[in-house]
């Protein structure tokens, strides 16, 4: 029986940031606490990146929360805080915020880093950029709910 739990998956329209998730996970028999913050840069593909909003299909709360899920499953005794953004987002705001707490650093790190690369895999989210030469670029999961 795993002893992990998910404190928070969620997909939102609301500021994010690390301190949150960082508290959130945060126990006395944590040893460790990784936090990753996916923040909005002004380039990509070598274009200025004038603005970008991200948008989500209905089902993607319900989809970030099984993949916390699924991570917590398979590492135990861990604590996970995930949530991704979504709506028109500036220069250094934050996308995607992810935190894990755990006995161990090694656990923490793996963890997270698997919980980061499964969001953006598998989460139907959507990222418009709008670059500075007027063109325009949609981003996302390849596999999204029909």
């Amino acid at each position: 029986m795993s002893t992990s739990e998910v404190v928070a998956a969620t997909v939102s329209d609301s500021a994010l940031d690390t301190e949150t998730a960082y508290t959130g996970v945060w126990t006395p028999e944590a040893g460790a606490v990784v936090t990753f913050s996916g923040i909005v840069r002004n380039h990509d593909g070598g274009k200025d990146v004038r603005s970008l909003g991200y948008s989500a299909h209905p089902t993607a709360t319900a989809v970030i929360s099984d993949v916390a899920v699924r991570i917590a499953a398979k590492y135990d005794g861990v604590r996970i805080w995930a949530a991704h953004r979504t709506g028109p987002l500036e220069i250094g705001d934050a996308a995607l915020v992810a935190a894990v707490a755990s006995a161990h650093r090694g656990t923490a790190f793996a963890a997270c880093s698997e919980l980061v690369d499964t969001v953006k895999a598998e989460v139907p989210i959507w990222k418009e950029q709008v670059f500075a030469d007027g063109t325009v670029e949609w981003v996302g999961v390849s596999n999204a709910p029909a």
